[in-house]
């Protein structure tokens, strides 16, 4: 190969892919001509190393093709930004719009635990229904306590975490549905309001807060964070405000199921609490007062971070540039 024949035939789309790469394209066509060029000189920077190589143009072409696959790819985002604006930024953003629906889920589900644990305790052929009186004197005496210190603390912790992220999951990516999320809440409000009646005939109800607390707090909030969250996407198929239905159905689901990750960390410090300081030897009041604690930091967590993000314009949905555009429809 004649090198400089070569870059004298090829040298002006090198200078003009090069005043591309430094002013940057302008207008739709300037970027279709961006990508053919740096296309071009990429082949072109592949012959000169197959053929006869020139050190000095090689490089040269080389610098230059890395700045044009930068121009027209883009330059990446540190993933560790990434993660920092999602905790800082997106999910806080997303819990604290739906607040009003995960309030309301907590409200409904705690209600319902608590007529169906009156209504167990009260009637005594209800709780024979439910198991043999042998069964119930062994889960009031023995089992409810044990549960929680039969496996290995470490096994327990991803056990318990495996099965909540499942329901939560259930709850964010199903909520366009409306039934599957009501179906695991009736399911956990049942589960509980059983327990709290069969231990409160017992007058066990002291050892049954004593131990459920600790966990429960942050663990039923964040079930009834992805709960609500949920919901509201099933709503907003329904009610989708200002925006096309199916705009409003895709922003709203792309934030709810980008919770998923947020509600699975914040199950992972429940299950933590559950596995380590639910059976631990501590008095009860130390273990609920760590509950508590955790509690309180995420509430304050969504508080502060979500309101100033909701009050930045931001939703917990992906950026502009991440989601792309949307085709014009007729009004």
């Amino acid at each position: 190969m004649d090198v400089d024949a070569f870059a004298a035939a090829h040298s002006a789309q090198w200078h003009r892919l090069e005043h591309l790469v430094r002013h940057r394209p302008r207008s739709g066509s300037e970027a279709d001509e961006l990508v053919a060029l740096y296309q071009r000189t990429a082949t072109h920077l592949s012959m000169l190393r197959s053929a006869t190589p020139d050190p000095a143009l090689v490089g040269k072409l080389s610098g230059l093709v890395a700045r044009a696959r930068a121009a027209v790819t883009g330059a990446s985002t540190p993933a560790w930004r990434d993660a920092a604006r999602f905790i800082v930024v997106s999910f806080p953003a997303a819990c604290y719009l739906s607040w009003r629906w995960w309030v309301g889920v907590a409200a409904a589900m705690l209600s319902t635990s608590l007529v169906i644990g009156a209504w167990v305790a009260a009637h005594p052929d209800v709780q024979a229904v439910i198991a043999a009186p042998e069964e119930i004197r062994q889960l009031v005496e023995h089992d409810f306590a044990d549960y929680y210190s039969a496996a290995p603390a470490g096994s327990f912790a991803v056990q318990v975490w495996t099965n909540n992220a499942w329901l939560a999951a259930v709850c964010l990516v199903s909520g366009i549905l409306v039934l599957p999320v009501l179906y695991v809440l009736w399911g956990n409000a049942l589960n509980v309001g059983v327990a709290a009646g069969l231990m409160a005939s017992a007058g066990r109800l002291d050892l049954f807060f004593g131990l459920i607390t600790p966990h429960g707090l942050l663990e039923l909030t964040a079930l009834f964070l992805a709960a609500g969250a949920g919901l509201r996407l099933g709503w907003t198929l329904v009610d989708p405000g200002p925006l096309p239905r199916g705009q409003a159905v895709a922003a709203q689901g792309r934030a709810t199921v980008g919770m998923a990750l947020g509600v699975a960390g914040v199950l992972a410090v429940s299950g933590a609490i559950e596995a380590f300081v639910t059976p631990s030897g501590l008095p009860t009041w130390a273990r609920i007062g760590i509950g508590g604690i955790a509690e309180v930091l995420f509430l304050t967590y969504v508080l502060v971070l979500g309101r100033r993000a909701v009050r930045a314009g931001h939703t917990g949905d992906l950026s502009s540039d991440e989601v792309g555009d949307w085709a014009p429809t007729a009004g």
